[in-house]
């Protein structure tokens, strides 16, 4: 083996990059001896990086538009990001490079297209056509800031209103501006004496697109003629509006006011409101006026044919309702129901049947877009219920704090997970389809299962179906249920450690095919979890209590004579097992009242109803010693075939046999290597290390140990009792003598920070020692230090045997070392192929076992371990170790250094993970500056490195992970998961498997005008925009007020611009079959016919004018 040299460790560990780059040869090092060569078939050109999805809430909203023909939503945010949701499964994310706020979107409905307003005074085109949106064009207004935009439905003209209350008109397939241009003087005229304020509205009339309705801040509302480029109308209220809404018959219009009030509007009687309402003012008797209540944000005035129409608004709610919750209103006839939201209203919009705004609206649903969520509201049904929202859009429900995925999973437990997932639905529900139903699935050319598992602030846990692309919550798990809840602060005292969320999920270790569970939660509490189908009571929850200690002062010990615990099989002779505790020990405080031996939760004491799904198995819980609470856990592992879970924090280390519910193993991390401690630790006793610390077996109080079992000197410390007699010398050495020396809290946790924690856990089947001739089971620790120590661990026969007889834990003696914190370990055959950790397959353990016994006895040990394994001597195995600097694979049982990798001088890698992929693996990290990279293994040979993004907080950090088959997330947003690959065949089939928001769809038919009303002129006006705003007419808008920018839209996106948006569009859309043809050669023979016929009226117009004043005889 070769020589470590103590120093050059050190050096590695405290030395800066320029040290390190001198100290390591180039990367890949040749094996130490002759390694047996290993077939590696992974390329470069198999890894290529790319962003796939995007799922949960779009982080801070602040736009929504919905496409009523192609059912298609759009939720912009503050950050520039585009979110557009079709039928279930049928998502996109689109980001703008800007990264400015989105103030508002429109639709080209059924074009495909999208127009999205940024607070920096851009407009952007998105052609939607494609199944990456992109954009066709942009637009920035260089003199002025754009604060409200109309598009009219089949108009390519949009109305962009701005702060300083002008109004231009942008045509939306050139992106250019044109030179109408309607001024806010123009526009009031002589009605104020001052600035009208922005544009907060702009709406052309329902029966007459000639008739613009403009809506200032101030409150002041203009109806604008656009043939003569005048205001008919003008109608003034001293409150300030928020918005306006026309009724479809285009006689009236409602505003909504700062005050809390609606006003509704004749539009030929512009002296005074048709009617004021305050929706949630008190009506003072002396017919005063209510009293103001809050602005009322936003109103919209739909109708019904059948039945009184709908009047929907968020806000105006009175000033004296504190505490009271956001709420929309909907006020239909006589009835006015007040639906309360979870969280304030950002926007919300009413879907109806119809595109058409002269129409009958008929509403059927509200869409309302809150800060932390999206609810759908059904107005069909009595009591407005809401609609099931089938988006993975609660992944924040509450904050996620640490994220797993497992990328080809046993193909059952997607299934079982959902079967019992379905039982914990809400009733209650809207029995309607969704609504939101637009676009096409891609073709899912994925057919692996994939599991993403998040862990969040309240203590649950939730399963996620996240299999081709998409993502679907499968079953969520409450981990606070074993605890007591406290009621208010002065009922919990012991949950100092952390002010809020004390029962926050910090690790998750699960095995896919046993299905255990096991968390780490932020209060220093471990729970293991089976899954079953049968519900079961338990009576009494079975618990632990795990006292582990740190050594960090000189002392003299009188027990110098024990014997190191390398020889030591530690606590391997003391199978206790725990009395069914119904509560934790109560507090107890040591000789100067400090708080001592207790857990940070109250475990439950009654007995606990566990639905089908995943039930605790056992509680663990670290107490607080001497007046200092437990520290946080910091690595976590579980093994079913062994039947144990180890856990470590900066403390040490505790490993607990879950089978019989006895502690192992409580070590002091420095008490790990024994007489190899290779750092020079101050303050400490070098005697110190050589003692187990007080107990190797810490369980709470109550507590039998059979002392003619014990063979450890030191076993007289395992029945500690509560008041802690004074022989526990290291216990005490601890609490006491760590505060003697400063009670300073600042010291203390400066010397928390110094301390080498467990960083990393594994259970595997390896040789222990460098002399082994067959692998054994054992667990492999690695330290934040850069050390790897090995424990073996003698298992019992399986069976009964297993139940009874004790595990035997000792450390091995074997220590490997690397630059900076160990994050990962796994193991490799002779052939180079992944071992995975021994595991027994999932059993119902629920029911009572006669004929499956024997069955049980055989299955009970899936991986052999007795030493007369068939593995011959020569079959070698290798170590994969990766920690913060570098990457080492270690050949077994020889602990040679067959290859080495340094990943980064100047920065620290964040995750790092062995994955499959293409039927070889990888190692595969993600540095903090921010770089991705995989090796090849066993030799470690670069085969990607890129720049991806760089750490700019720590959720990233907490919750990037990587999976099999080039898969890979992590939390972008607290609301939101982004997933990607480093696949290049994943990239390939990217295209096909995204799905499609655009889809044909014949618009539908515009209402009829009625013979009566086309013969006298009482419907709908059209209106040639083209010869209003065009260059002809209005000549050229000032080039210093816009820029036009083309976007990237691409050659499929420029085609699907070409065709042109809105008119010219649609027609090309009907193209589509014969019949579409048909009617496109329809339609344009009616235009010409219309044409025509204007061309006539005009003319006889003229003929009459002319001859209107001569007489009969004049002719």
């Amino acid at each position: 083996m070769r020589k470590f040299n103590i120093r050059k460790v050190l050096d590695g560990l405290t030395a800066g990059s320029s040290s390190a780059s001198q100290q390591q040869p180039p990367p890949q090092h040749p094996p130490g001896s002759r390694e047996p060569e290993i077939q590696e078939t992974l390329q470069s050109e198999h890894f290529q990086l790319c962003k796939t999805v995007r799922h949960g809430f779009p982080y801070q909203p602040s736009a929504l538009a919905f496409d009523p023909v192609q059912k298609i939503l759009a939720v912009g945010t503050q950050t520039g990001a585009l979110r557009l949701f079709g039928r279930p499964g049928v998502e996109c994310y689109c980001q703008h490079d800007s990264g400015a706020a989105v103030i508002q979107l429109q639709f080209l409905i059924n074009e495909g297209a999208l127009v999205s307003a940024l607070a920096d005074d851009t407009l952007h085109l998105w052609n939607l056509r494609q199944k990456r949106p992109a954009i066709l064009h942009s637009l920035k207004f260089c003199r002025e800031r754009v604060t409200f935009c109309h598009l009219p439905f089949q108009s390519k003209w949009l109305y962009v209103g701005t702060e300083r209350g002008n109004i231009h008109i942008v045509n939306v397939e050139s992106f250019t501006l044109s030179g109408y241009v309607i001024m806010w003087n123009k526009a009031i005229e002589l009605s104020s004496k001052s600035h009208p304020g922005p544009v907060v509205h702009i709406s052309d009339n329902p029966m007459d697109e000639g008739k613009l309705l403009i809506g200032f801040e101030s409150g002041t509302v203009v109806l604008w003629d656009l043939k003569s480029k005048k205001a008919d109308y003008r109608y003034t209220y001293d409150e300030a509006i928020h918005s306006v809404a026309w009724h479809h018959e285009g006689k009236q219009f409602i505003c909504s006011h700062s005050d809390g009030t609606l006003t509704i509007w004749s539009v030929r009687s512009p002296a005074k409101p048709m009617q004021t309402i305050t929706p949630h003012g008190k009506q003072l008797k002396d017919g005063k006026k209510p009293e103001p209540c809050k602005p009322i944000l936003k109103v919209e005035f739909k109708t019904t044919r059948s039945g009184e129409p709908f009047i929907i608004l968020s806000g105006g709610l009175s000033y004296d309702t504190v505490g009271r919750r956001p709420c929309l209103t909907v006020m239909h006839g006589k009835s006015t129901a007040v639906l309360e939201m979870d969280y304030s209203i950002v926007d919300f919009l009413t879907l109806c049947e119809t595109p058409y705004p002269n129409d009958f609206q008929e509403p059927y649903a509200v869409v309302v877009l809150l800060e932390k969520d999206l609810v759908l509201i059904d107005l069909a049904q009595n009591g407005y219920p809401i609609f099931e929202n089938p988006y993975p859009l609660t992944i924040h429900e509450s904050p996620v704090t640490c994220c797993e995925y497992f990328a080809d999973c046993p193909v059952d437990l997607i299934p079982a997970l959902y079967s019992v997932g379905a039982r914990q639905k809400r009733q209650g529900y809207s029995k309607k389809e969704w609504p939101i139903n637009g676009g096409n699935w891609g073709l899912g050319a994925q057919s692996y299962p994939e599991i993403i598992i998040t862990g969040h602030a309240d203590g649950s846990v939730k399963f996620w179906d996240a299999s081709a692309i998409t993502l679907q919550v499968l079953y969520k798990l409450k981990t606070s249920k074993v605890f007591e809840k406290s009621r208010n602060k002065e009922d919990r005292p012991n949950t100092d450690i952390v002010d809020e969320d004390p029962y926050a999920i910090q690790i998750i270790s699960w095995c896919p095919e046993s299905r255990m569970l096991c968390i780490a939660g932020v209060s220093a509490h471990v729970i293991i979890y089976r899954f079953s189908k049968q519900e079961v009571v338990t009576e009494v929850i079975p618990m632990l209590e795990v006292r582990l200690l740190y050594e960090i002062n000189d002392v003299e010990s009188p027990e110098s004579e024990q014997p190191p615990p390398l020889s030591t099989p530690v606590g391997g002779s003391n199978p206790q097992t725990i009395p069914p505790q119904s509560h934790p020990s109560t507090s107890s405080s040591s000789s100067d009242g400090l708080r001592d031996n207790v857990p940070c939760l109250k475990v439950k004491s009654s007995p606990l109803k566990q639905s089908p799904g995943y039930q605790m198995e056992l509680v663990i819980q670290l107490v607080w010693v001497g007046g200092e609470p437990p520290q946080q856990i910091t690595s976590l592992a579980v093994n079913s075939s062994y039947g144990l879970v180890v856990f470590g924090n900066c403390n040490g280390i505790a490993m607990v046999d879950y089978f019989q519910k006895t502690v192992l193993l409580n070590l002091g991390t420095i008490e790990l290597y024994g007489s190899n401690d290779p750092y020079r630790r101050e303050p400490r006793s070098p005697r110190k290390s050589r003692q187990p610390s007080g107990g190797l077996c810490d369980i709470s109080e109550g507590s039998v140990v059979p002392e003619d079992r014990c063979k450890s000197p030191t076993s007289a410390k395992m029945s500690r009792k509560l008041s802690l007699p004074t022989d526990l010398k290291p216990d005490l050495d601890v609490k006491d003598n760590s505060f003697s020396r400063s009670r300073s809290s600042s010291v203390t946790s400066i010397d928390k920070e110094s301390r080498e924690a467990i960083s990393a856990l594994h259970f595997c089947e390896t040789f222990t020692r460098k002399a082994d001739s067959s692998p054994s089971p054992c667990l492999w620790v690695g330290t934040t230090l850069g050390t790897v120590l090995v424990i073996a661990l003698n298992l019992p026969p399986g069976g009964e045997q297993r139940l009874l007889q004790p595990v035997i834990v000792s450390p091995s003696g074997t220590i490997l070392r690397l630059k900076g914190a160990i994050l990962r370990m796994a193991f490799l055959d002779t052939t180079g192929c992944l071992i995975p950790p021994a595991y027994e397959p999932w059993k119902e353990h629920n029911v009572p076992e006669e004929k499956d016994d024997k069955e049980k006895l055989k299955r009970r040990r899936p991986v052999s371990v007795s030493p007369s394994s068939s593995q011959e001597i020569s079959e070698n195995q290798y170590a994969v170790i990766c920690s913060e600097k570098q990457a080492k694979v270690i050949s077994l049982p020889t602990q040679n250094c067959a290859y080495k990798q340094n990943i980064t001088e100047t920065s620290f890698v964040l995750r790092g993970d062995i994955v499959a992929l293409s039927n070889s693996i990888c190692l595969a990290c993600f540095c903090a500056n921010g770089h991705i990279m995989t090796f090849s293994l066993p030799s470690l040979r670069p085969l990607l490195d890129v720049y991806y993004l760089p750490l700019t907080n720590m959720r990233i950090a907490r919750t990037f992970c990587f999976t099999n088959n080039g898969q890979a997330l992590y939390l972008v947003s607290p609301t939101e998961i982004q997933r990607l690959t480093y696949s290049q065949e994943t990239c390939e089939n990217l295209q096909e498997m995204l799905g499609e928001l655009f889809t044909p769809v014949e618009t539908p038919e515009a209402p009829n005008r009625g013979f009566f009303k086309g013969l006298f002129g009482g419907g709908a006006q059209s209106l040639d925009r083209e010869e209003l705003f065009g260059e002809s007419s209005s000549g050229k808008a000032s080039r210093s007020l816009a820029q036009h920018i083309p976007g990237p839209g691409g050659i499929e996106g420029v085609k699907g611009a070409a065709s042109g948006v809105v008119g010219e569009l649609a027609r090309a859309r009907l193209a589509l079959d014969e019949r579409g043809q048909k009617l496109g050669d329809l339609e344009e023979r009616t235009a010409a016919m219309l044409s025509s016929a204007d061309a006539f009226s005009k003319h006889a117009h003229e003929m009459m004018l002319k001859y209107k004043d001569k007489k009969w005889y004049q002719f």
